[in-house]
């Protein structure tokens, strides 16, 4: 029987998921990351059997380690901004790319 981690363990993994979809340089990506991110987590929240809430808390430690990957090869072709996305101060700023 498999022991479920702690509330602690889940919360460190949940804020480490957030952070990486957050730095996804591309505005579509880094929003779906983010809602994907949390989506996990309230059915992590509101799992009551230990062993599925250690299977599903496994699944998400999995997942944050190609999260972690894509989000750097994204910072890497990052892109332009989108028209959606702010806008920055300074109009020569306008023509710099997403990964920086």
């Amino acid at each position: 029987m498999a022991t479920a981690p702690s509330k602690q363990a889940i919360l460190q993994l949940y804020h480490s998921s957030l952070r990486t979809s957050r730095s996804f340089s591309s505005y579509n990506f880094r929003n779906y990351f983010v809602q994907k991110t949390k989506d996990t987590f309230r059915g992590i929240q509101s799992e009551s059997d230990p062993s599925r809430v250690s299977s599903m808390y496994s699944e998400a430690v999995r997942d944050l380690a190609v999260l972690r990957r894509s989000a750097i090869v994204n910072q890497l072709y990052g892109g332009w901004k989108l028209a959606v996305e702010q806008t920055p101060k300074n109009p020569d700023d306008l023509l710099t790319r997403g990964d920086t």
